[in-house]
């Protein structure tokens, strides 16, 4: 399950954020996961409950935001929700389009609270 090597990498850069604010401790990490990205959203929370149980960091909120498949026809234009099954644009019906979103896994964010 390589979800559990996201969550400690993810949980790496939120204690290298703290690291540069002494004094300071995590408070909550935001993520964003494509439906094509290869990460179960599931696994990737399950990872986060197990490696911060019992540890400093079990308090810290961890928000995924999951993000659609997105395509732009190269033809006319539109951008679009696309389908796993093809992808026509439902503007102009063409099958030539480019993947604009879905296969992202971002940090988005590092919330750190300071004494």
């Amino acid at each position: 399950m390589h979800e559990i090597g996201i969550a400690n990498e993810i949980l790496a850069a939120g204690m290298q954020e703290v690291a540069r604010h002494p004094g300071s401790w995590l408070v909550r990490i935001g993520v964003r996961v494509g439906e094509l990205s290869g990460v179960d959203r599931a696994a990737l929370d399950f990872a986060f409950a197990a490696l911060t149980k019992g540890t400093s960091l079990e308090a810290v909120r961890v928000e995924i935001e999951t993000v659609a498949r997105r395509a732009r026809c190269r033809g006319c234009g539109l951008e679009f929700e696309s389908q796993p099954w093809g992808a026509h644009c439902p503007g102009c019906g063409s099958l030539d389009n480019v993947l604009i979103a879905g296969d992202e896994l971002d940090l988005r964010y590092i919330e750190v609270e300071e004494p």
